[in-house]
């Protein structure tokens, strides 16, 4: 990170960024070439430990790239505002953001899944929902292995 400014190292503070965003962009590599993919995603943290959840459909290209090569990359944002200066270089936009690399895996356990499932819906709605291993037969559920994160929030002009 070079603005480290701008940086957020508060664990708190990180969970109300991954709390806020809902669209997180998954970034894979398929033989040497990129392939991002917006998503929902749910997420726990624990002892600093970040760990990602994602949904999909149980076939096609994402996941051929995922069985091909699981590292990833993803980013995040939220408080997204646009604002402007009086001259061209002081327009901007403010933000929160994560961004991170690990590696994406396949969740192939019954229970595994329910569990992933419960906690990307709580992260989207807030709410805890009950899932039967039947309805998550139609759904691959995902785990991204964090590696490595970061954060960082730019704040509006008017907030300094």
């Amino acid at each position: 990170m070079t603005r480290r400014e701008l940086e957020i190292t508060d664990i708190r503070k990180i969970e109300e960024i991954l709390e806020k965003g809902k669209v997180l962009r998954l970034g894979l590599v398929d033989e040497g070439m990129p392939y991002i993919v917006p998503m929902n995603y749910g997420f726990e943290m624990e002892d600093g430990r970040l760990t990602i959840y994602l949904h999909s459909g149980c076939k096609g290209y994402k996941l051929d790239v995922i069985r091909a090569n699981p590292v990833c990359c993803f980013e995040l944002e939220c408080d997204v505002t646009p604002f402007e200066g009086e001259k061209p270089c002081q327009n901007g936009m403010a933000y929160s953001s994560v961004m991170g690399r690990g590696e994406i895996h396949i969740i192939e356990e019954p229970a595994d899944k329910i569990r992933a499932m419960q906690i990307l819906m709580k992260t989207q709605t807030g709410r805890d929902f009950d899932f039967t291993e039947r309805e998550l037969s139609a759904v691959a559920m995902l785990r991204i292995d964090v590696s490595e994160y970061t954060a960082k929030r730019r704040p509006h002009p008017l907030e300094r």
